[in-house]
């Protein structure tokens, strides 16, 4: 397909993300079995991510709460200057045992930055969980306890990802497969 001057392939489509996302759910009510959830989605990428995970996490002690940060700005290669753009709403959370949830994690900038930004906060537990992680292009050392995919170095668009803030609405990931013409 070609979008944008550029060549795109299919990485992964909306049953194999479906398939994943219900493994997640299963392995993650194992873990929090009776305990009190607070889920952070990390916005604006992982918002479809998350919505579709929460589904598939059978707790009915759950919370969900949101927020923003950036490194990218406009470009497609993070700054490594991660900034809060809107903290979560929740102040005590000393109740909660918090799952942070993310669409990639590539550098590792942002998790690392989120991690222990929330830990500041005094929650029970911090775990991490992403779709997607890009292990060759980490810079700092983090490894996620939930990961849906590991993939190589590729730039990814659709399911919350986008282009340009444009395609999160794509039912499943595609890549790059050439340069710019």
């Amino acid at each position: 397909m070609n979008i944008e001057d550029r060549k795109w392939e299919m990485m992964f489509d909306s049953y194999i993300l479906s398939k994943r996302i219900k493994e997640l759910g299963d392995k993650i009510n194992q873990d929090y079995k009776g305990k009190n959830l607070l889920v952070i989605s990390l916005l604006k990428g992982s918002f479809i991510f998350c919505a579709d995970l929460v589904r598939a996490i059978d707790s009915y002690n759950l919370t969900v709460n949101f927020m923003t940060t950036s490194s990218y700005g406009r470009s497609t290669e993070s700054s490594g200057n991660v900034v809060v753009k809107s903290d979560i709403s929740i102040e005590d959370i000393s109740n909660f045992d918090v799952l942070i949830v993310d669409d990639i994690t590539d550098t590792a900038h942002t998790m690392d930055f989120v991690v222990k930004h929330i830990a500041k906060k005094n929650p029970k537990s911090i775990r991490t969980c992403v779709l997607l992680d890009k292990p060759s292009r980490r810079e700092v050392d983090f490894t996620a306890d939930y990961i849906g995919f590991e993939i190589e170095d590729k730039f990814v668009v659709g399911y919350g990802f986008d282009f340009e803030d444009r395609y999160r609405n794509v039912p499943y990931i595609f890549c790059v497969t050439d340069e710019l013409r």
